[in-house]
């Protein structure tokens, strides 16, 4: 009795192990297909060959461009008496900027007073010589004379009147003040002058610069190491500290061909168009530079990479019962892509 239990007991264990071994063998047969639903929630890309992105971080400040300003000048010497605007403030054309006291303007003022009594007196003379003339009394000679000295009168007369015209733009009064009036509409980016202050005749500097801020430049230093990786036309992405979460899209249009004596940097120069005036002079800005090299390798998106132990799957799928976990070597990972150097076609 006791032999056949044992019997039992084993063909029931050896049953058992069979039915292990045949439902083992079937969940490895078994094929997994990606049901429709599934299929909904999934991003299919291509591995493509692509030119190697390679990203630059600079640091940069923003200039108004100085090819789209105009520079305010006094017309003469004297003292500021008045000035109508602060930096930055917004001017139309033809709005007064600053009012200044000139001793040069009050003796063209005095001047142009004597010449037109000298003219006045050079034309009566010029009258009774004609009315001597005509009656016999008064020679050729001296009728000559008069007519000479009344064109000399009125040259030296309307030479002062220019002058004057020059000198003050037409904006001159006669107790010797000048106002200085803004040529275009636009911004004060610039502002050398104050209520009190002096301007000498040796003094060749500008009161104001005006620019209408609709296109501005981004300096970037770039240090030495990094020159080979900026080109002109090379797009760049700005980002600034007011506005951090937008980009301002330019390109690289200048290189300094020289570097910086005090800290050995190259600068680059980035227009950008400013249409909504958010970019200010002076501002600090991130500056990221793509550079696109000549060299190719495969690339996906980054979203797309699995990292597991170390290493770097992708699912290759074949179809929606053909799924492959393959291995792959990236290469770099840059601006939301990974460029891969094996394990993909």
């Amino acid at each position: 009795m006791k032999n056949i239990s044992i019997y039992i007991l084993l063909v029931i264990v050896s049953m058992g192990a069979s039915c292990k071994n045949e439902q083992k063998t079937t969940e490895e047969n078994k094929t997994v297909c990606v049901s429709d639903s599934m299929a909904s929630r999934i991003t299919l890309d291509t591995a493509k060959l692509s030119n190697i992105s390679t990203q630059l971080l600079l640091s940069g400040e923003v200039g108004f461009n100085e090819n789209k300003v105009v520079k305010v000048f006094p017309f003469s010497s004297g003292q500021v008496l008045e000035i109508k605007v602060s930096l930055g403030d917004r001017v139309k054309a033809g709005q007064t900027l600053a009012i200044i006291k000139s001793a040069d303007i009050a003796g063209s003022y005095s001047d142009l007073k004597s010449s037109n009594a000298d003219l006045a007196i050079a034309k009566r003379q010029l009258d009774n010589i004609s009315a001597l003339f005509e009656k016999g009394i008064s020679s050729q000679k001296e009728l000559e004379e008069a007519k000479e000295n009344y064109s000399k009168a009125q040259t030296m007369n309307q030479k002062i009147h220019d002058a004057i015209k020059i000198n003050g733009n037409g904006n001159t009064s006669s107790n010797g003040t000048f106002t200085v009036k803004a040529p275009i509409d636009g911004f004060i980016v610039e502002k050398k002058a104050n209520a009190g202050s002096f301007i000498r005749q040796d003094n060749a500097d500008n009161l104001f610069t005006i620019s209408d801020l609709k296109d501005v430049w981004v300096w970037a230093n770039v240090f030495e190491n990094d020159i080979s990786k900026v080109k002109e036309g090379y797009i760049a992405n700005v980002k600034t500290l007011a506005y951090p979460d937008k980009i301002f899209r330019g390109k690289i249009d200048k290189l300094s061909e020289v570097l910086s004596p005090d800290n050995k940097v190259m600068r680059i120069r980035i227009n950008l168009p400013n249409e909504a005036l958010l970019l200010k002079p002076a501002m600090f800005t991130n500056v990221i530079i793509e550079n696109t090299e000549l060299q190719k390798a495969i690339s996906i998106p980054s979203d797309a990479m699995i990292f597991e132990n170390g290493k770097n799957y992708v699912v290759v799928y074949h179809n929606k019962c053909s799924l492959e976990l393959r291995e792959v070597q990236v290469m770099k990972t840059e601006n939301s892509q990974s460029y891969i150097s094996s394990g993909l076609n």
